[in-house]
């Protein structure tokens, strides 16, 4: 409830606009890649048609086996801006996304006012830099990122994946919330613009190297730095693909969920806590009630019915009653989160785009991965592997 309650109460959606002169050149773009094919075209174009705002984009290859280098040296030939490195053998303690995005760091232009960490998987809208870069010289923000709006193909992620970005929604206000708890900072790495010079005052990610959450950890150590932090709408500038079907979607993002690498034990048990009893425990209620009802006794006895002729035995509601009661409300709920969220998604390119609107019945199966991933720590990433 108090998720919905501060909805009106958010920051409107970044949008897209023009650059104007004092923008020019402020903006150095670091985009980390392993096996980008398939995907890094969007992102590419997208980067091609921001205007003047943008100084350079490098892409820091962690040496891809496919054919990623080929299409960035090909973006180069149309648009100079753009300069492909490879990245050096990943150090010790160091997670493969911090190391590429620090090196990019490294190899920035010092001119540059701001530095934008950017996904492959993502889809920049013309005039997103621009709109980006003034909100936050607006807001007064030295570090801003944006959640974007997700592109939805399959029907097994279209049930699933909201389940799963539910969990963050439950744990955290929502974009465009500005949160005053360090500890309690969201942040996405996929679109994270930052001050060169708060980056350099905090050592770039040396703070985040060991993390699969990198963009909350380092968003929070620069939170308890004394600098301002926002996470706001980005849903009309930036799109994203980030994997391909419900089994990737489970396996891949499922891992970094949990936000261990960012949270303290007693948050992430705290937190565990609070996903299992307001998501996914009313599902699971309400199903048993349904299977169950006939042997559930949810109204008053006959007995019970006679004492209430006296002042002095009302009659009390069935405990089970109570408890169906107390999880169909939490149900509401989170339907009324689920319109919410509605407008992040794009599933216009959808197969089965109904399931959606089921996907509450995956929220136990959403909490359970949450679960799986603050147990266990990952042996390999986007295709690393770690000791």
């Amino acid at each position: 409830m108090s998720r919905l309650l501060k909805g009106p109460l958010r920051q409107p959606p970044v949008t897209p606009q023009n650059p104007t002169p004092d923008l020019l050149g402020s903006v150095s773009v670091v985009v980390p890649t392993l096996n980008e094919a398939l995907r890094i075209s969007p992102l590419l174009a997208g980067l091609s048609r921001q205007s003047y705002e943008v100084r350079e984009v490098i892409v820091v290859d962690s040496n891809s086996q496919d054919h990623t280098p080929d299409l960035v040296k090909a973006a180069q030939k149309k648009d100079p801006r753009f300069r492909l490195i490879i990245d050096d053998p990943l150090p010790p303690a160091w997670v493969g996304r911090p190391w590429a995005l620090h090196n990019g760091f490294l190899h920035s232009c010092e001119a540059s006012e701001w530095f934008l960490g950017m996904d492959a998987d993502t889809q920049p809208s013309p005039g997103l830099v621009a709109g980006l870069v003034k909100t936050a010289i607006t807001g007064g923000y030295d570090l801003v990122s944006l959640s974007p709006q997700f592109i939805l193909k399959y029907p097994g992620e279209c049930w699933l994946q909201p389940a799963l970005l539910m969990t963050l929604l439950y744990r955290f206000d929502p974009a465009g919330i500005n949160t005053q708890q360090p500890e309690r900072v969201m942040a996405n790495g996929q679109c994270f613009l930052c001050r060169r010079s708060v980056l350099a005052a905090v050592n770039g990610y040396t703070s985040a190297k060991s993390s699969f959450c990198d963009d909350v950890t380092l968003a929070r150590h620069i939170a308890a730095s004394g600098f301002k932090v926002g996470f706001l709408d980005g849903s009309k500038v930036l799109k994203v693909r980030m994997y391909e079907g419900a089994i990737e979607t489970w396996k891949e993002w499922g891992r970094s969920l949990d936000l261990k690498d960012a949270s303290s034990r007693t948050q992430l048990w705290t937190d565990l806590w609070v996903l299992t009893s307001t998501q996914a425990l009313p599902v699971l209620i309400i199903l048993s009630y349904l299977l169950l009802s006939p042997h559930l006794p949810i109204t008053p006895t006959l007995r019970e019915a006679a004492c209430a002729s006296t002042p002095h035995h009302p009659i009390t509601p069935s405990p089970h009653l109570l408890l169906l009661g107390l999880n169909l409300f939490l149900l509401i709920v989170r339907f009324g989160m689920l319109l919410a969220i509605a407008p992040c998604y794009d599933r216009t390119q959808t197969r089965g785009g109904w399931l959606f609107w089921l996907s509450p019945l995956a929220d136990p199966l959403a909490v359970m991965r949450i679960f799986l991933s603050a147990f266990r720590t990952p042996r390999q990433w986007r295709g690393r592997n770690y000791n």
